[in-house]
């Protein structure tokens, strides 16, 4: 064995080698398989040893009490909480009466590898018995891209030092224990055999589960079939009852010779059909992968993700770990969203119970970007997740004496779930965030379609909400006061900068968009009254400005709180939410994440540069990141202002987050937002671009660390390569129709199959700032050969 187990460093994998039992709950997480449909977590087939079994359908959930110490009026008195639906992983074997157990005997080889390009989880292990049989396993298991119910595992197992009995049980398990959480709020609340069943059917190698949630009323079937391939006779049983049902097959099997079973398993819910119409749904998923077969499934996988990478990857030279890194998060990325179709994209995506299996704001500010400009299909479904719950945002706006629509601040199915109303319903900046994402979508597709039928309706009940929740101040300025801005340690403020001038681009494209489609902004009920007060909402949105300091305060007077004693705060003591009360953070000047820095990011055509130097230089000293949203902006900006190696440390830390485990729960599940962000941290950091407006721009440079970074986006059906080396840049159109973008602020145009390259202006000298003490991201300095 491997003495020091790890994963290994490879440009288009993740493989751990050796064996660490400990380790499980971080490798069942990072292995995870998904196709934002079904969830499996990268659990081993024998069942145990494991962490959080996990296997996870997107919306799919159970209704909790939500307490309150002191109820009040438009409290959300339900939670959410997602389901540890019917584990189909599960395939236990026994050697001559003794159950593989990875705890028990000697594993004389052990690695698992996942696999970028093959979108499969691969496993090797060649195991001795306490009582000396000696045996290899391989297995291999995918969640599919292109047959949306399916996932599938193949499975071989054999004999290295003799002929020997082989027993193999593949089940259907519902209902497993989960362990407590640790009282965390980060992590999910754990409930105890949600599931009830209704229906169990077997025959052949076939099997079938049907279940329902108490409370939410939420139907689910889970279905397997084999193939088992033998060198002898095999003896086989099936059974299915309440919530197992399991093939068992035994085989003698000499050295040498291998018993295979390839297990195919399709999943199905809804809110509304019933058990018979879902197993039949299960079926016709089990027969589509049947007759599509084992080669067949890993063939589509794989011309799937050839696809996506030659529209996504992002190539590094010069950081071989860097470079995996963030791979492995553009695939993360696309599991989370590929096949969602109307479905929320949660903060772990489907690796992990954390937040509940929430989805917050992450979802339009950091990963629909990515999708945006890779797999813009899947950031299409995300946005329409978002405008089939507009009902259910209508009524909780009423709820809270405002027009139009306001999203809930966490949620599965689109009703709010946050107990905690100063950082969740304060938090109304989520409403400009979707139509950020709206906008964005928009102008990078130019999907017409979709901006007429769902875009403008999205644009025009956020753009109601910041007309009813502002008001004109005596001197005539339009303020939004008492909301929560991105900072999470500052709540209940007036003006906050991110909240008002992401509401102000909201506003005035809402005008825009009812004026180009006056037919489409009749049926909503638009009038040209309303659309004058939009503009002139937005043109009096207040920007505080400390005239004295020349900065920004993120939020009217902050500038003025007293500062958080940092040099006296342990180590230990962080994150901050976990040991000091938000009545003491909310009072000082301490930042829990980008904030500012952020609305520098999204909305940088509001700041001069040296506005934006001046603000990098004073919150970078006062942000702690206690949030995993922090890192990937405060690259943007630090690139953007010319401090590019901590603009490189900070995407190291964007992108290594679940790898190095750096905020200690992975176990929860992956950092989706965080993965996103080291995307972002080099397209829109490094790359320099930037999308106001519609108009897409470049301003790139390298830092020191790579000597070249090579990424590809679409916009408007054209794919872009852009290159960047010491002293230029190379823009190449791959194909699709002209494209007009810009240079560092000289326009050009490209044409399909042009290449021009440009040199990289001198980088003004600025004096590094400083964060606060013992929180500077990690220096990396030497990269990984």
């Amino acid at each position: 064995m491997n003495p020091q187990p790890g994963y290994q460093v490879a440009p288009w994998e993740l493989c751990w080698r050796g064996l660490d039992v400990e380790a499980l709950e971080q490798t069942e997480s990072t292995f995870a398989l998904s196709n934002g449909h079904i969830g499996l977590r990268g659990s081993l087939e024998e069942g145990e040893p494991r962490s959080i079994p996990g296997t996870y359908l997107n919306g799919f959930f159970e209704r909790r009490p939500l307490p309150h110490a002191e109820p009040a009026y438009g409290y959300p008195e339900d939670g959410q909480t997602v389901v540890n639906v019917t584990d189909g992983k599960i395939i236990r074997l026994l050697v001559v009466d003794e159950p593989l157990d990875m705890r028990y005997g000697t594993a004389l080889d052990h690695y698992r590898v996942l696999d970028f390009r093959s979108g499969t989880l691969r496993r090797r292990t060649e195991w001795v018995s306490p009582t000396g049989r000696h045996i290899l396993i391989t297995s291999e298991r995918l969640v599919s891209f292109t047959q949306r119910a399916v996932a599938a595992i193949h499975y071989e197992v054999e004999p290295l030092d003799g002929p020997m009995q082989l027993v193999l049980q593949s089940d259907l398990l519902a209902n497993e224990p989960i362990e407590p959480s640790n009282g965390d709020p980060r992590t999910a609340a754990v409930l105890q055999a949600p599931l009830v069943a209704d229906f169990a059917a077997s025959k052949g190698f076939w099997a079938v589960l049907a279940h329902h949630t108490r409370n939410s009323g939420l139907r689910m079937a889970a279905g397997m079939d084999h193939e088992v391939d033998a060198p002898s006779t095999i003896e086989t049983g099936i059974e299915a009852d309440g919530d197992l049902a399991r093939l068992t097959v035994a085989a003698d099997v000499g050295k040498g010779e291998r018993l295979r079973i390839t297990k195919y398993l399709a999943y199905g819910w809804s809110s509304q059909r019933s058990t018979p119409a879902l197993r039949s749904q299960v079926d016709a998923a089990l027969a589509g992968a049947r007759q599509t077969g084992w080669q067949g499934l890993l063939d589509e996988q794989r011309a799937y993700l050839d696809d996506f990478w030659a529209c996504a990857d992002i190539e590094l030279e010069g950081d071989a770990e860097l470079q995996q890194a963030v791979r492995f998060a553009l695939f993360h990325v696309l599991q989370a969203g590929a096949r969602g179709e109307t479905r929320a994209i949660p903060a772990r995506g489907l690796t992990g119970p954390g937040y509940d299996g929430h989805a917050f704001w992450d979802t339009e500010t950091f990963i629909l970007p990515v999708l945006t400009y890779t797999v813009p299909d899947a950031a299409r479904n995300a946005l329409l997740w978002r405008h089939s719950t507009l009902d259910k945002a209508r009524r909780r706006a009423e709820q809270l004496s405002l027009a139009g629509a306001a999203f809930p601040w966490r949620s599965i199915n689109g009703e709010e779930c946050s107990g905690y109303w100063p950082a969740g319903t304060a938090a109304v900046h989520i409403n400009a965030d979707v139509a950020d994402a709206t906008l964005r979508y928009i102008w990078a597709t130019g999907d017409k379609e979709f901006e007429v039928e769902h875009g403008l309706e999205l644009l025009v009940e956020t753009a109601r909400l910041w007309a009813s929740l502002g008001h004109r101040d005596s001197h005539g300025g339009f303020r939004i006061d008492g909301v929560t801005g991105p900072d999470e340690y500052t709540a209940l403020q007036d003006n906050n900068i991110y909240t008002n001038l992401m509401a102000q681009r909201n506003l005035r494209e809402a005008a825009l968009l009812c004026e180009k489609h006056p037919e489409r902004a009749r049926e909503l009920g638009v009038e040209d009254e309303e659309i004058e007060e939009w503009k002139d909402a937005a043109e009096r949105m207040m920007v505080p400005y400390d005239t004295s300091l020349q900065v920004h305060p993120q939020s009217e007077g902050f500038t003025d709180h007293a500062a958080w004693d940092f040099a006296n705060t342990p180590p230990e003591k962080y994150p901050l939410l976990l040991h000091y009360p938000y009545f003491d953070l909310y009072r000082k000047q301490v930042v829990k994440q980008a904030d500012l820095v952020l609305a520098m990011h999204l909305r940088g055509d509001a700041f001069t540069t040296e506005q934006k130097a001046r603000n990098v230089a004073y919150y970078e000293p006062l942000t702690v990141r206690d949030s995993s949203l922090s890192a990937c902006t405060q690259a943007v900006l630090a690139a953007e202002v010319g401090h590019l190696d901590l603009a490189y440390d900070y995407l190291a830390e964007s992108a290594l987050i679940d790898l190095h485990d750096t905020h200690h729960n992975v176990r929860n599940g992956l950092h989706l937002a965080s993965l996103a962000g080291a995307w972002i941290a080099i397209v829109a950091g490094f790359g320099g671009m930037r999308d106001h407006g519609g108009t897409i721009t470049f301003a790139p440079r390298l830092p020191d660390e790579l000597t070249g970074i090579r990424f590809r986006m679409t916009i408007l059906d054209s794919r872009l390569q852009v290159q960047i080396r010491k002293d230029e840049a190379i823009y190449q159109l791959l194909e699709g129709g002209t494209l007009r973008t810009a240079h560092h602020g000289k326009p050009f145009s490209l044409s399909a199959g042009d290449v021009v390259a440009y040199p990289i202006p001198p980088l003004r000298p600025r004096p590094r700032p400083h964060s606060p003490p013992g929180r500077a991201p990690t220096p990396r300095r030497h990269p990984t050969p």
